[in-house]
């Protein structure tokens, strides 16, 4: 069974000129490798989750969606230096945001498994977060939190063990799970877990 998304938008807000956009028409892009992997990657993302976004959700990525075509478009047609410096910026943080994501609960998912899979370098990759404020290892690790979060707040989830839900995100020592949890939420995931059960039964 095949399944197909449908976006559309206005040509206008293609950043490309129109004789070259009239090139693609009827054009494979290929999701293999390269910028064709990364977008593929993200927009069947988007495709299987579009029932958990919110209207306020859509509105934000349609702009990020916008800038990820972009730039596979622009690849295509080896016309990337027309495409601004911020839309390709914002195209590849989106790209790197799906692929985080896809990966979360790898040990090994690391910011030079990162920069290696996105083709740059390091210090880029880490400049990028800087331009977000933020740090890379600071941003998996509140990614893999609030799935682990989510985990001891799922009534199907009440008899895993809570190492196994923190091993399932990515962390292999339960001590740096709790501290770490207790961190973010200003609870240790053992009361969490007791204290959605109590509402549960309230």
């Amino acid at each position: 069974m095949s399944q197909l998304l449908l976006l559309r938008f206005s040509r206008s807000l293609l950043p490309l000129p129109a004789r070259d956009l009239r090139r693609l028409s009827a054009l494979r892009i290929p999701g293999e490798k390269g910028i064709g992997a990364l977008s593929s990657q993200f927009l069947l993302q988007l495709a299987q989750r579009m029932d958990e976004l919110s209207p306020a959700d859509t509105a934000r990525l349609s702009t990020l969606t916008l800038d990820v075509l972009t730039t596979a478009l622009a690849d295509a047609l080896d016309t990337s230096s027309a495409v601004q410096p911020h839309t390709r910026r914002r195209a590849l943080m989106t790209q790197i945001h799906a692929f985080v994501q896809d990966i979360l609960g790898d040990p090994n998912l690391s910011p030079d498994t990162i920069a290696a899979a996105h083709h740059i370098s390091l210090r880029y990759l880490h400049k990028l977060f800087q331009h977000e404020g933020r740090t890379v290892a600071g941003w998996i690790r509140e990614r893999r939190l609030e799935r682990c979060r989510r985990g001891l707040a799922d009534p199907q989830m009440a008899t895993r063990p809570i190492r196994a839900i923190a091993a399932r995100w990515g962390f292999a020592r339960p001590a740096h799970f709790s501290q770490a949890f207790r961190s973010a939420y200003g609870i240790s995931p053992r009361d969490f877990r007791r204290q959605c059960a109590r509402v549960r039964r309230d």
